[in-house]
């Protein structure tokens, strides 16, 4: 039992005394204070003549130093479903890559993949960040039309971020992520890059917000830009290292092949169609579906093709279009299991068909999709997805280099 009533049994020690507002110091206590600040220097001292004699510290980071023949990709939210597999290509094909995600909506899952499979000193780095103190890399048109200012901020504010250090730190390469949103809803179909951008959501809206800032930029710079517009991205790995894994709470607002994988699981009753009254062939939406592993490879190869000084803007996507319920049914047969689908009304800011033309890329940067099997793609991912049921899991990661 503790005892709070105290008794003296030694006379109460010299302390200072307040005397006509002047305060007369113990000099014990002033001594005491002199050694601690003396400790305190030593220590200090010891300490970085240790870090001076460490290797770690004389020698610059690998990934600070720029080396012939070494080409360093920094990846903007690389631990997302596309930055991941785009990383994983980058890797694959020897390059040196930094990424920077602040995990709000990546996985660091999939960054412990990838340092699992680039186990070596100074080919991959990952770095906690935001760009612009944002909240993260932001994709889903639905979600854009409730949280409008969240996508103008994190997409067309931060491009401007992105550039500006650019410029200051001498980056002179931007392959830029842009989207077929841009376009709006076309008169006509098929899509080119001479296709008018009339966007209808805000997703759309500051992407091509985005893409004006670059254009206006690059008129007085030697930068080399490339500018992707894709479509509807589907798939993963095909070796199954990586797949798709967004948060429950970002489900509603996601692909519909991660709808109709959670309807399969029986993670989710069902499957909701929104909008069955459009133009178009069976009254379901149109677009142009393509693998990820397709979409990686359009950008590795304008990566290649980036010339200083030069511009080029590309249309990344299969060139045939799939309707909703073609889909659907796709999917049933990649899962084997019976999906229920329940037919609701059109989701804001959607709109009836879109496909690509691809025309340019092919023949400019020799790119043509090779995963065009609409089934086969979703089989692909859905292996991922029920070997991964709870997504990367929350193992713990150390972040090293």
């Amino acid at each position: 039992m503790l005892n709070f009533n105290r008794t003296r049994n030694q006379p109460r020690p010299n302390r200072s005394v307040p005397f006509g507002g002047m305060d007369y110091a113990d000099p014990k206590r002033k001594s005491n204070v002199v050694g601690k600040i003396l400790l305190a220097a030593t220590l200090t001292a010891l300490c970085i003549l240790m870090l001076k004699q460490s290797s770690n510290f004389t020698t610059p980071s690998p990934f600070s130093r720029h080396e012939p023949g070494v080409i360093h990709v920094l990846v903007t939210g690389g631990a997302g479903y596309i930055g991941s597999h785009a990383a994983l290509r980058l890797l694959k094909d020897s390059h040196r890559v930094t990424i920077v995600d602040n995990l709000s909506r990546g996985n660091l899952g999939a960054v412990k993949v990838l340092q699992e499979q680039f186990p070596e000193p100074g080919r991959l780095q990952f770095i906690y960040a935001d760009l612009g103190d944002a909240k993260a890399t932001v994709a889903y048109v639905g979600e854009s039309t409730l949280e409008p200012l969240r996508y103008y901020h994190n997409i067309t504010s931060n491009t401007l971020v992105v550039l500006e250090a650019m410029a200051a730190h001498g980056v002179n390469t931007l392959i830029y992520s842009s989207t077929c949103a841009t376009y709006g809803e076309p008169e006509t179909m098929p899509i080119t890059e001479q296709t008018p951008q009339v966007p209808i959501n805000p997703y759309g809206k500051a992407k091509k917000m985005a893409e004006d800032i670059i254009l206006d930029f690059s008129k007085n710079s030697e930068m080399a830009v490339m500018i992707l517009r894709y479509f509807n991205v589907i798939g993963s790995d095909p070796e199954g290292r990586l797949g798709e894994a967004p948060r429950p709470e970002l489900r509603e607002h996601g692909r519909i092949s991660g709808a109709c994988f959670d309807a399969a699981l029986g993670v989710i009753p069902g499957l909701q169609v929104k909008g069955t009254d459009y133009k178009t062939t069976d009254g379901t939406c149109v677009r142009d579906y393509i693998d990820v592993t397709d979409l990686v490879d359009a950008h590795v190869k304008a990566l290649n093709k980036a010339t200083p000084g030069k511009v080029g803007i590309y249309n990344v996507g299969t060139g045939k279009g799939r309707s909703v319920k073609e889909f659907v049914e796709a999917c049933k047969k990649a899962t084997g299991g019976k999906i229920k689908v329940e037919y609701l009304a059109r989701r804001p800011g959607d709109y009836a068909e879109v496909y690509s033309d691809p025309s340019k890329i092919n023949k400019e940067l020799n790119w043509t999709a090779k995963y065009t099997n609409l089934e086969e793609s979703l089989r692909v991912a859905w292996r991922w997805q029920k070997a991964h049921r709870n997504g990367y899991g929350t193992t713990p990661l150390a972040m090293a280099s």
